[in-house]
This record gives C-alpha cells, structure tokens and sequence, in this order.
C-alpha cells in the first residue's frame, strides 16, 4: 500500500513551526509495512488544497492531512476533502457534546464558528481528540482510505497511534523496518566505494548512505511478511558490511557516540575529566545527559582565558607564550592538567577557534586541537572544521568523543 501526507497550514509553508508531523506519521507507517512516497505541505488556500488533494487521491492508497481542521476561516481541509468526493458535512452529535463540554468546563461561551470543527463528511467516521476539540476524520472512499487529523502533534500523534495505525494495521501484510550503522573515520564517499557493489544490485534490503557531522550512516531497509523475517533478509547484509568496513563501525541505529564512551567507561571502570575552551562545556553537558555517568565523570572545566587555562590547568605560560592557546602543545597540556588535578584516569581537552572572528591566516576559523591524556600516553590531534559556529562545536565535541572512544577502546586491549 502507498501512502502519502499532506501537511496543510501557511505557518508551515513561512518556516514559522517545523513540520514534525511527517516525520512521525512516516515513522509510524512504516513499521506496519506501508511505504510512504510523497510528503506535501500546502497553505491555507482551498484551490490549491484541492489541487494537491486531487492528485493524492489519484496516485495513493492513503492519505493523511494534517491540520486545517479549527473553527476559523482558513481551515479548510474537510471541506475540501468533501468537495472534492461530493460528500456532504453532518454534524456529529458526539464531537458537538465534547465540544460544548469543553467550553461549560472553562466558563466560556461558545461561538458559533466552535460549530464547525463537529462537521464530518457523510459516512465518515470521528476519531476522538483527548487533547483539543477538533476531532480526527477516518473515511474510506472508493478503496481509498483518508484520514484527516489535526495539526498540533500533542493532538495528532496520540490519536494516530491509538485509532489510526491499528486500522491501518489490519489492512496490511507486511512490515518495514530499518537497521541504522553508524561509522566514523571513513568518509562517504569512501565508505560507498567500498560497498559499491552491494548498492548497485540492492533490492531488498535497500541501502543507504547518509553523511552528518564527520559521521556515516547506512540505513538498511527491509520489507516482510512479519518483523523476523524482515530481520532476517538485514542479517547478512549487515554482516557482510562490517565485515567489510567494520574497523569503522561504532554504533547501531539511536546509539549516539557519547553512549558509546559512557558504556566504555562503565565497562573498563575508567573515569574522566574534560577541559574545553571553545566548546564552552558542550561536551560535559552532552556526557552528562547520560544516567549514571555521574560515578565515571569526575569534573568538567570552561578554560575560555588563557588565564583560566594556566591557573585552573597548570598550562605554562611559556607554552601558550611560545605556541597559542590553539595548538597541539597548549591541548596536551590543559588534558594532562585536567586528569591530574581532578584524579581521573582520563583527561580529554578541546582548544579551538569557533569564529566567526578569531581567526589568522596561520590560525583559520575552524582550527580545533583535540587533547588526550592517560597514565601512559598523551596525544593530541588537528581538526579543521567548516560551518557556523555552533557547527564547529558541535563537531568538535564529536570528533572528541570519536578520539576518547578510540583511546579507551586500546585500554581495554
């Protein structure tokens, strides 16, 4: 069954509000094996939500709208939906006392636009809003099935998973799910090079490469009759994948490489100290999302000054003198001063410059020195990142935690 969601609401179209709702629908969709392959979003404007509509309705098996469905003028997706099939709207008797309820309960006169949103298309059925008054709308049209909902996910996504992926659920034969691996240190380019082969004569599972934040993904993808056998027809692609490219390989669909250090910490009983400059304490607020990291991570320090860094880390004054705050030098040392003042097994530092200012021909925004420190090694490594600002935080603190990974992992050795 082909599925396709229609997102309708000007806000959408203007940038005002993320259209979140896709996301969720397609997520939900899949995993009851329906595929999804148009997502549309369309303003408040009848002709052209009839225009979409029109060809949706052409073209899929199902179709979910999202929004539209309030009291005011502009929301207008049952009367589209019901113009376009020559259905009439009726009041439904239930929604209308839900609604009227709603308002008795806030001490509010109810007006007579709140009428509307109790209107359903002939031989449509409501599905029950627990968190608004615009009731959903579930019809089935010449083998078609339509599904209207509202636009506010606290609303929609409740009632798609209570009413309508059940009924859709039983309407299909299949499922689709997906297995996510994630590799760093490999680029895509690279990474596809080495599994061009399996990508060119994919069928199912299908294959595919994503690039994000200095990482790779590969999104395997397979449909069945059930969820084992779907697992089943992933298995050896996947195997054959890290087999491959396996040196690379750090993690498994939701796995985020902060999780990944903090089950190494857990693991090998080590703890850690951190010490960033440019990162601003993004890599101490990430790690410390993390239950029970509190008995591994020991301290994290914001050196932003180079005085900071002398007084806090026992950097030299010489160093940064004869080097720059942003070196390799000044990066060992803030990791060793940091493991050693806090006591910790490990001690990592990120020194950078994050711009958009700061920069030299010699020391270029983007620059970023990454420090390591153990009882028996110290090492730094040179990034140079691209992007905004918040961009090069970001990847800064992951390349940190892809070195502390790897680092850790030979500790364990």
């Amino acid at each position: 069954m082909i599925a396709e969601i229609i997102a309708v609401g000007t806000e959408l179209l203007l940038g005002q509000i993320p259209n979140t709702n896709a996301q969720i629908i397609s997520n939900a969709l899949q995993e009851i094996g329906i595929d999804v392959y148009y997502h549309t979003c369309v303003g408040d404007n009848q002709e052209r939500l009839m225009d979409i509509f029109k060809t949706g309705f052409t073209r899929s098996d199902i179709i979910i709208l999202t929004g539209g469905l309030g009291p005011t003028r502009d929301d207008l997706t049952k009367e589209t939906v019901a113009s376009y099939l020559n259905l009439s709207l009726k009041v439904d008797k239930y929604s209308l006392g839900k609604i009227k309820s709603f308002f008795a309960r806030r001490g509010k006169p109810i007006t007579e636009n709140n009428y509307k949103q109790a209107l359903i298309p002939e031989g449509a059925c409501t599905i029950e809003n627990k968190k608004g008054t615009a009731p959903g709308v579930l019809l089935n049209n010449d083998g078609k099935v339509i599904v209207m909902l509202p636009g506010p996910p606290t609303e929609m996504e409740p009632m798609l998973k209570e009413v309508v992926i059940p009924y859709l659920s039983q309407r299909c034969s299949s499922t689709i799910i997906s297995r996510v691996l994630k590799f760093y240190g490999i680029g895509e380019s690279a990474l596809e090079e080495e599994l061009k082969d399996l990508i060119s004569q994919q069928t199912n599972p299908t294959i595919a490469p994503l690039a994000k934040m200095g990482e790779v993904t590969i999104r395997l993808t397979a449909k069945a009759k059930d969820r084992m056998t779907a697992q089943n027809i992933i298995k050896p692609v996947e195997d054959e994948i890290t087999r491959r490219v396996g040196d690379f390989l750090y993690g498994f669909d939701n796995d985020t490489v902060e999780e990944t250090v903090a089950k190494l910490l857990f693991k090998l009983n080590k703890t850690i100290a951190i010490a960033e400059s440019c990162t601003g304490g993004l890599m101490a607020h990430k790690l410390t999302n993390i239950p029970g990291i509190s008995q591994y991570f020991e301290r994290g320090v914001v050196s932003y000054s180079n005085r900071s860094k002398q007084e806090l880390l026992k950097v030299k004054a010489d160093t940064i003198k004869e080097y720059g705050a942003v070196s390799e030098q000044t990066a060992k040392e803030m990791a060793r001063g940091i493991r050693l003042t806090s006591d910790t097994d490990i001690g990592v530092s990120i020194t950078g410059i994050a711009g958009p200012d700061g920069g030299t021909p010699e020391k270029p925004v983007g620059l970023v020195y990454i420090g390591y420190s153990d009882s028996d090694s110290e090492y730094a490594e040179q990034y140079f990142f691209n992007g905004e600002r918040i961009d090069i935080k970001e990847r800064s603190v992951n390349s940190a935690f892809h070195l502390v990974r790897r680092m850790i992992k030979s500790l364990g050795d």
